[in-house]
């Protein structure tokens, strides 16, 4: 397969937020809410500094392996897991829910990012080991955004069956219907088409939790790379958490200390996420609800739920698994028990770890090299064909419908249509009258500036029907323009946002992963578009 990889700058694409742009451009006003900026010295730095914050390696090495009993073996997670028992091995992280199916594709290009990034710092450091990452999300409860995905324009949903609580948890015995809906959807048999229908089937019907499911079929998918796939809800690994999730509950020292730097962030831009009083949850079976306290007493919301200061901390010791961070917590955590240099988010994620970074140096904790995820947008034979006739240039295409269709009138077609110097004559003519108006009373300029007023929006809607009549001459031209954002940008988002990766897994299988990680560049920090 021959493939055009080209990079085109975030902010030169129009679907990134200015906290965004402003980071990855490095710009000086935001450097205090962050460490180390995304790039090989940032990381350099990062690693030497990570030594001194060490992490429980032992119990990190013991949950994986628990983990990934059930797991087919591959020779590279691991050796992987058994790395990270060596000082000299530090981890590059990605994190995500188990949407079901992986959801969107952007959850793939977060995966492949952390991938190629490790890749990369070990070709830079060889003394050291580098080992990506997926921290699956399996604690969250939306299952109104992680049930649901979208294939070849349809959109499936599955309601849990009537399950609530963490989604990780949740049975997998009802998914049968609606994954052979989906296998009716995948078109004629062959080799692709058999291996993801097997995959997808193994994941969810032979394993009991939604979190299991997803760990055997991300494995699946990218263990040949070498990641691994931790599920954070686990006792082991909530147990480095105690001491922190201790001070929460008794203290809530998270609220003041990130609302002050939200306070300052906030001066210039938008707010990703704000802090609750207490920032966690009671996990139970069909149960993930806040904490919150009254006096002397911690409630266990929308549950009867109630516990005594020693009640509580008894209950977190015995059982740490039963308490979930929040958003705000959820990194804090990560890096608790990760020796991780690098952390890959989308544009949310970036803008909340920017709210942290205070949160991090008051408990002592490794606050990482933050990257934007690679964003990448996948151009199919079809659509590339399109584009040519169409004449759109490769970062041409993120511009409005509207905007690509102007230009091509105004490259390939006369521009009579425009009426900007008509608009002009006719201003330095009303400008003369509004002199000579006010040379004999000066109360008639704004009778005057009425008439330019309304003469100007009569020649704009003039303008706009001519610009209709000559896009009627070309209609051909301008209908492949429409077909090439509407195939690129399904419902005017982009691609990453709306699609899965199974569609594109059908045609090329798992070159399609090969593809994309070959085109990541991952200290480049722009835009890949693949032709």
């Amino acid at each position: 397969m021959d493939n055009i990889f080209t990079h085109v700058p975030y902010k030169e694409t129009g679907y990134f937020s200015k906290l965004v742009t402003d980071y990855i451009s490095n710009d000086p006003g935001i450097k205090s809410f962050y460490n180390f900026s995304p790039t090989a010295g940032g990381l350099s730095q990062a690693i030497d500094e990570r030594s001194k914050y060490p992490v429980d390696r032992k119990a990190l090495v013991a949950s994986l392996t628990k983990q990934y009993e059930q797991l087919p073996k591959n020779p590279k997670t691991e050796a992987n897991i058994q790395s990270l028992l060596s000082e000299k091995t530090f981890t590059v992280c990605t994190a995500h829910q188990p949407n079901l199916l992986t959801g969107y594709l952007y959850f793939v290009h977060k995966i492949l990012h952390a991938i190629k990034l490790a890749e990369e710092l070990n070709a830079l450091h060889p003394d050291k080991n580098f080992v990506p990452v997926y921290y699956m999300g399996s604690e969250d409860n939306d299952l109104e955004e992680l049930g649901t995905f979208k294939f070849r324009g349809e959109k499936y949903v599955w309601d849990g069956g009537g399950q609530t609580g963490a989604v990780g948890r949740m049975d997998t015995a009802g998914l049968k219907t609606l994954l052979n809906g989906l296998f009716k959807s995948f078109g004629p048999p062959g080799a692709n088409c058999d291996e993801l229908q097997g995959i997808i089937t193994r994941a969810y019907l032979e394993h009991k939790t939604v979190g299991a499911a997803t760990q055997y079929l991300v494995n699946e998918l990218f263990g040949n790379y070498g990641l691994l796939v931790i599920d954070p809800d686990d006792a082991i690994l909530k147990a480095a958490f105690i001491p922190v999730m201790e001070d929460e509950l008794l203290h809530q020292a998270a609220n003041p200390i990130i609302t002050k730097q939200i306070d300052a962030l906030g001066a210039n831009y938008k707010i990703q996420a704000h802090p609750r009083e207490i920032n966690l949850f009671y996990l139970a079976d069909q149960v993930r609800e806040r904490i919150v306290r009254e006096g002397d007493t911690w409630i266990v919301l929308n549950t009867d739920k109630r516990f005594s200061q020693a009640e509580l901390l008894s209950e977190l010791k015995q059982y740490p698994e039963r308490f979930s961070p929040n958003v705000m917590l959820r990194g804090l955590f990560q890096e608790t028990i990760l020796p991780n240099v690098a952390f890959i988010g989308g544009g949310a994620e970036v803008a909340y770890w920017l709210q942290l970074n205070s949160l991090f140096k008051h408990y002592h904790v490794f606050y990482p090299v933050i990257f934007l995820r690679q964003s990448v947008l996948w151009i199919n034979e079809m659509a590339a064909k399109l584009r040519k006739q169409a004449d759109v240039s490769i970062p041409a295409i993120f511009m409005p419908e509207a905007d690509l269709e102007r230009d091509y009138m105004v490259r390939h077609r006369s521009t009579v249509w425009q009426t900007k110097d008509e608009l002009d004559a006719i201003e330095n003519v009303l400008a003369a009258l509004k002199q000579k108006a006010a040379n004999v009373d000066v109360t008639l300029g704004p009778a005057t500036e009425a008439a330019l007023t309304r003469m100007k929006r009569e020649v704009t809607e003039l303008e706009k029907k001519m610009l209709r009549a000559e896009k009627r001459k070309l209609e051909v031209e301008i209908a492949r323009i429409e077909r090439v954002k509407h195939i690129l940008f399904p419902s005017g988002s982009l691609q990453e946002r709306v699609e899965n990766f199974m569609e594109y897994y059908l045609q090329y299988g798992a070159l399609f992963f090969d593809t994309i990680k070959d085109g990541i560049k991952p200290l480049t920090l722009e835009f890949l578009i693949i032709e």
